[in-house]
Order: C-alpha cells, then structure tokens, then sequence
C-alpha cells in the first residue's frame, strides 16, 4: 500500500464529518478501541471468519488479534510485512515480505511457518482468489502479478502489467488490479493469465485500494486525489465518480447492505457509499475516525469494520512519514446502530 500518509486541515475535517446525504443505510460509529502496542508502522489487515479473528501487518510481523475483545492471539515473523490472504479450504495463510522478495505460508491453526515462496521485488497487496483457486501477490517493484498454487506452494503463471501494482479483486475468471502510477484497473483472464484490457479511471489519481460488488458487477476503485470511482466490471465503463477524504487507502464491500467504503487516513474520516432507491450512487456519511486510519477489513456478518492506526507526530527532518508514539498502535472498530 501507499509509503506516506496526506492530512488535510481541520476545518475539511469538520465539514466532512457531517451527514452528505438522505439515505435509509444505517449510520456508522465506533464502537471499539484496542491498543496492540509495538512499534513501526503498518499495511493491511485481514479478517478470519471461521475464528473472529484479525490479522495486521505491523512492521515485521503479522499480528493476530482477537476481534471482539482485541486480545493478543499470537503473531507471526514477516520481512517486511505488507498483506494476508487466508485459504480457508486448505488451513493455510500467506503474507507477503516487502523486504524479502517472498511470500510465507504459515498454518491457520497453529501460526507455524509452512514455507517460503520466492516471488517478485517489494511484494505488496496479496489476495485469495477462490475461482482460480490461486493466491494472487502484486509485486510492487517488479510490477508483475504472480499466482501462486496454495497446495504446491508452487508460482504457477506471471504477469507483467509495467505499473506500480496495488490491491485486486477477482470474479469468476477474471481478476482486476489497480495500477497506481498508470491511473489504470488492468483486468486478467484468470485462465489464460493473459490481460485482456487496461481500462483508465477518468480523473483518479494514484488508484490503491479495491473493491468488488460481484451481483452487480460494479468496482469500487479509491484514489489519491480524494476520489472513489465506481466501474462497471464487464465493460470498464465509469458509472460515477464520488468524494472521499485525503490519504485514503482502502476499499471494502459489504454485499450484505450494499455499502462500499474508503478509509481516509489524511483527514480521519471513512466514507460510506450506497445507492439510492433510482440506482444512483451518492456519499451516505464521512464517519470521524483518527488520524492515520487509512487501512481496514471488514466482518461482512456483523457489518464491522477494522481499521488500524497510531499516535502520529511530524515527520522527522528529511522525512514524508510522520514520527509514530511508541506503543500506541491501535485498532479501531466500527458497526452501524441498530
């Protein structure tokens, strides 16, 4: 995911705090924060259904929490930790090391170490493709998609894309990925593993998080430029461009309530997408969050959304990242009122 972090003043933070639209969807609030502690800064997080837990990528670990008390379940080495992918049919996780050029594989049960895969330079974004039945990495630096077998461990087909890769999304044989220097969503055919289209975002600036609504064949794209652009994914028509916040980074989809969402880390806000009763789609809510909360997962049976962050200062002389307070890692739950 993105390296820096973009905050906006405190007088947009107040004007995007409020309500931007009538709507029925349910208004989101926090309603949970849990101090993991440690040191360094972090990337995605993942949620396990099948144990309520949650996984974050937190300097060079993979940490694994409990996601309704946030107690400490166990954590795992990484090199460099970036994204988790979980392939619940075989007990097996995998978590991409930036530092290392490699990807791990550990036991879902037991949080031992598997293997190690070599893959390409600075991977990043991991995702499990249950169609493919294949982990997808995007490496970053080498700019190449690679899908890796979960049985074999084995990297089965690679693509070269010529862009700085960030997260993906797949349906049934086809797999979409945001190429973030390029503005561009490349969309590969998850059987020949050939792309079959590169289609650009309109005004999107620096596209990295993703998400997909599969029924309606929409993709939600989130940019730098403070802009979410919805896609409609068979034709790579534009459907409609939306605001979000400054440093957003993530996308997430709950096909439950049919809400999309951005996390924006530069003005402390998540923004919540709907559609109203003609189709359209419109910005239901921008819910205060903190500072720096611009990853998150998401709990598609309670509708809960996790997003991780820290005490952040100025950045030191020399540097774009901003100093983190010792020991202030946090993660941050949200859910809608009933």
């Amino acid at each position: 995911m993105k390296q820096f972090f973009k905050f906006a003043p405190l007088a947009i933070l107040a004007l995007t705090g409020v309500l931007v639209a009538q709507s029925t969807a349910p208004h989101y609030k926090q309603v949970n924060k849990f101090t993991l502690g440690g040191n360094g800064f972090w990337d995605y997080l993942k949620f396990d259904p099948a144990a309520n837990r949650i996984f974050l990528a937190h300097n060079d670990s993979i940490l694994v929490v409990d996601a309704s008390t946030g107690k400490k379940l166990g954590e795992l080495p990484a090199k460099g930790s970036h994204g988790i992918a979980l392939v619940q049919s075989l007990n097996r996780g995998f978590n991409t090391n930036g530092a290392a050029g490699t990807v791990s594989a550990f036991d879902l049960k037991t949080l031992k170490d598997i293997g190690e895969i070599k893959v390409g330079e600075n991977p990043d974004a991991i995702i499990y493709d249950p169609y493919s039945k294949h982990v997808i990495v995007m490496n970053g630096r080498s700019q190449q998609v690679m899908a890796i077998d979960p049985k074999t461990l084995k990297v089965t087909a690679t693509v070269l894309l010529d862009g700085k890769l960030e997260f993906a999304a797949a349906d049934p044989g086809h797999l979409y990925v945001n190429v973030e220097n390029l503005s561009k969503l490349a969309v590969i055919n998850t059987h020949t593993w050939k792309t079959e289209h590169e289609w650009t975002l309109g005004t999107c600036e620096e596209p990295s998080g993703l998400a997909i609504d599969r029924k309606r064949a929409r993709l939600f794209a989130v940019c730098g430029n403070k802009v979410m652009v919805i896609v409609d994914a068979k034709t790579g028509k534009i459907i409609t461009t939306l605001p979000t916040g400054a440093g957003t980074d993530a996308a997430r989809y709950d096909a439950g309530l049919n809400l999309a969402f951005a996390s924006n880390g530069g003005d402390a806000t998540l923004t919540v997408v709907g559609q109203a009763k003609d189709g359209k789609y419109q910005v239901e809510e921008n819910v205060p969050t903190q500072r720096g909360a611009r990853t998150m997962t998401l709990d598609p049976k309670t509708h809960k959304l996790f997003l991780a962050t820290a005490e952040l200062g100025p950045p030191a002389p020399g540097q774009r990242r901003p100093t983190i307070q010792p020991g202030s890692f946090t993660m941050l739950v949200y859910a809608p009122e009933k």
